[in-house]
C-alpha cells in the first residue's frame, strides 16, 4: 500500500479524507481527540506544499449532531495556527471554484460529506466511482490521501471511490492503526487476551467467534451487555428487570449464537462472577451464585462487580497481547465506572502489547486519565470488524490503488 512518504505534494492538489465525527453538545463541538490525531498527516501535506481539500463526515441525517463543518474549520484553524477555510458546498460549482484557486500550502474543508445523499449508502467500489461526487471531483485531484480509519468498514464514495482513478495513500494515522492492529491480531507468542463490552454485541459475537477459531486468542474477558449475553448463554438467569431490557434492545435473539461459541470454546470465554445493580440510587455488588440475585428481578445491572475486576486484573497481568473493546458498564455514571476504569487502568499497568478501541472506550480512558495503553486506536466499529476477520473497504481500494498505480511512484 502507498505510504505518504512515497510521493511529492508539492503544487498537487490533495483529497484528504479524515474522520472528525466528534460528539456534540448544545450544537458545540466538545472534543478535539479526533482533530488531534490526524494533525500529523495535515501538518505535513501542507508543508510539503499540497493544495489540500480535506473532506470529512458528521455523524448522520435528522440526529442532533448533525451539523454543518464549519466549526470543524474553526478547531483545525486554531490547532494548526493558520486558516482552513469553510467551503459550504460538497461537489458543486462553488467547491470546485474554491479547489481550482487553492495555493501550494493552503487547505480547505468541504461540507459535511453527508449533506450528500451520495454519501450515506453503502455501495460497491465500482458503483462508488460512478456517483456525481467522484466524477466531479476526480478531474482537479491528483492525489487521495486517506487517514479515516474509523471509516474504513464502511464503502461510500469519499472512502473508496477515487481508488482506481487516482493513486490512494494511506495518512500518518492510518498507517498507525493498520500496523498496530495487524501487530495485536497476528502475534503468536505469549498470552493474547481479548476483553469485549459495551453495547455491539452481535460485533464482539463475530470477533469472539473469528479469534477463537483462528486460534488468534487464548482468552476472552467479557463485560456490559455482552457480558449479559455470554451468561445467559452460560445458564445463569439475570432477572426479569434485566431480561426485559435485553429483549427490549433485541439481545435476546442473540443468546443462541452465543451458545453456539461456548459450546467449541466454553473454557476461553470468562463472564463476570458478580455485578453491581442501581438499587434505590446506589451501587449495590450481587455475587451470581447468592440468593442475593433475586434483586436483579427488580433492578437494573449496570457494571461489573470487584471481584470480577479482581479475576480479570489477574489474567491480564500475565497477558502479551490484549485487545479491548467496549466498556464493561455505564461508566458515564461515576459509581458504576469502577469495573470500565479497573479493566483499563489494569490493562494500562499489563507488560502487555494492548489495543483498546470504541467511542465510549476513549471517552472513559480520557475522563479517568487512564495511562500505558500501547496504542489507542480512533475506530470501533472498524476496529471489531478488523478483528473479526472481515475484509474492511478502504483497506481493499488502498490495495486496488496499489496494483493500479504502483509504476507511478514518484519517490
Amino acid at each position: 500500500m502507498f505510504k505518504l512518504i512515497d510521493f511529492n505534494y508539492h503544487g498537487k492538489t490533495v483529497f484528504l479524507r479524515v474522520d472528525l465525527n466528534s460528539p456534540v453538545k448544545d450544537g458545540r463541538i466538545i472534543s478535539d481527540a479526533r482533530f488531534q490525531a490526524v494533525l500529523p498527516t495535515i501538518v505535513y501535506l501542507l508543508e510539503q506544499g499540497a493544495k489540500l481539500v480535506i473532506g470529512t463526515h458528521q455523524s448522520k441525517p435528522y440526529k442532533g449532531d448533525y451539523i454543518t463543518t464549519e466549526e470543524h474549520a474553526e478547531i483545525l484553524s486554531k490547532l494548526l495556527g493558520q486558516e482552513i477555510e469553510y467551503v459550504e458546498d460538497i461537489f458543486g460549482k462553488y467547491a470546485r471554484e474554491k479547489i481550482k484557486a487553492l495555493k501550494p500550502g493552503e487547505a480547505v474543508i468541504l461540507e459535511n460529506l453527508r449533506f450528500a445523499a451520495e454519501e450515506v449508502k453503502y455501495k460497491s467500489l465500482e458503483e462508488c466511482e460512478r456517483t456525481h461526487f467522484v466524477r466531479k471531483l476526480a478531474p482537479l485531484i491528483d492525489y487521495v490521501v486517506n487517514d479515516a480509519f474509523a471509516a474504513a468498514h464502511r464503502s461510500q464514495p469519499s472512502l473508496v471511490g477515487f481508488a482506481r482513478l487516482k493513486p490512494m495513500i494511506m495518512g500518518f494515522l492510518m498507517e498507525k492503526e493498520v500496523e498496530a492492529l495487524t501487530r495485536a491480531y497476528e502475534t503468536n507468542d505469549g498470552q493474547r487476551v481479548y476483553v469485549l463490552g459495551g453495547a455491539k454485541v452481535d460485533d464482539s459475537l463475530r470477533v469472539a467467534e473469528n479469534v477463537l477459531k483462528k486460534g488468534r486468542a487464548d482468552l476472552i474477558l467479557t463485560g456490559g451487555l455482552v457480558g449479559h449475553v455470554f451468561t445467559l448463554a452460560k445458564g445463569f438467569h439475570l432477572g426479569d428487570a434485566n431480561l426485559e431490557f435485553m429483549a427490549r434492545k433485541g439481545l435476546l435473539d442473540l443468546v443462541d449464537w452465543a451458545e453456539e461459541i461456548l459450546d467449541d470454546f466454553y473454557p476461553f470465554i470468562k463472564t463476570p462472577v458478580d455485578f453491581a445493580v442501581d438499587y434505590k440510587g446506589e451501587r449495590l455488588e450481587v455475587d451470581l451464585l447468592s440468593d442475593q440475585k433475586a434483586l436483579f428481578d427488580e433492578y437494573p445491572i449496570l457494571d461489573i462487580g470487584s471481584r470480577t475486576i479482581e479475576k480479570y486484573r489477574d489474567v491480564l497481568a500475565k497477558a502479551e497481547i490484549i485487545v479491548a473493546n467496549g466498556p464493561m458498564g455505564v461508566f458515564e455514571r461515576e459509581e458504576f465506572a469502577l469495573g470500565t476504569v479497573g479493566v483499563f487502568r489494569a490493562i494500562g499497568e499489563s507488560k502487555a502489547f494492548s489495543v483498546v478501541g470504541g467511542g465510549h472506550s476513549i471517552a472513559s480512558i480520557y475522563q479517568y486519565g487512564i495511562k500505558g495503553i500501547s496504542h489507542v486506536s480512533t475506530g470501533g466499529g472498524a476496529m471489531l470488524s478488523f478483528f473479526a476477520g472481515e475484509k474492511l473497504p478502504v483497506l481493499e481500494a488502498f490495495r486496488i490503488s496499489y496494483e493500479r498505480f504502483k509504476e507511478k511512484t514518484k519517490r
